[in-house]
């Protein structure tokens, strides 16, 4: 009996799934915290997730709304200075994974959440960085997860408010003391990964009901696809039961219901 969901829960079980036990994780607001609480209540309990704000090894009941949220700190085995969260833990190498989203992503995996338009007179001002440019830099690698439309990938981004790989892919050679940068882009219609010599991301499987032809029309340059195509695993059950019960804790108690 095939199981009903929709694109959006696809894309976090996905993310979700490329957590492992034993990995410390500076996580995102917005997508990719739903997906890193997703694997710590479900395949990964060990995970450690670190928020920007200082909270270590936090356990959210419900899904935060800010890195300030008072849910973060409350479930947190302790909280630390926002300078010792980035002195420490990430520029001392000491985060496995960086979990970022994005307003819009190129083909070298450069990230923009600054501006869209000219930087000069722009169309739309977005909220920055943050902690992201330093989360890519010194992360060991990071993961990437957000909706898949040509509005958001676009060949040069307007703006690289967080590395990627460079505008040419070399953004990263001969850095010393630097993380692997991204190594996967799981979004509502695939799973991308960059091409070990140019580093342009790469389709490397597909999500069920996914053609070739829908993830070329929501995607600005043209998108390469692996020889070896794979098919995204489908969410189980228990997986789809653990996030929908999440979110639904989450907006009661957002909503001053809980």
């Amino acid at each position: 009996m095939s199981l009903e969901y929709t694109s959006a829960e696809m894309m976090t079980v996905t993310a979700a799934r490329a957590l492992e036990n034993g990995m410390t994780c500076f996580v995102g607001i917005g997508l990719p915290s739903e997906a890193a609480n997703l694997a710590r209540l479900t395949h990964a309990p060990e995970v450690v997730l670190i928020y920007e704000s200082g909270t270590l090894q936090t356990k959210p009941d419900v899904l935060p709304l800010s890195i300030g949220d008072g849910e973060l700190c409350e479930s947190a085995l302790t909280t630390v200075s926002v300078p010792e969260m980035f002195r420490y833990w990430l520029q001392g190498g000491h985060i496995s994974v960086g979990f970022l989203g994005t307003a819009q992503i190129d083909r070298y995996a450069n990230l923009n959440t600054t501006l869209i338009g000219d930087y000069h007179d722009p169309k739309v001002r977005l909220p920055g960085g943050g902690g992201a440019p330093e989360i890519a830099t010194n992360a060991h690698e990071v993961f990437i997860t957000l909706k898949h439309s040509k509005r958001t990938f676009v060949k040069d981004v307007d703006f690289v408010t967080t590395l990627g790989f460079g505008r040419d892919g070399k953004g990263r050679d001969g850095v010393p003391n630097i993380g692997k940068g991204p190594t996967r882009v799981i979004t509502d219609l695939c799973v991308m990964k960059p091409d070990p010599e140019t580093k342009e991301l790469v389709v490397v499987s597909l999500h069920p009901g996914v053609s070739r032809e829908d993830v070329i029309e929501a995607t600005g340059w043209e998108i390469r696809f692996a020889d070896q195509l794979e098919s995204t695993p489908e969410p189980s059950a228990h997986e789809l039961e653990v996030l929908r019960e999440l979110k639904d804790r989450t907006d009661r108690k957002h909503a001053g219901e809980v």
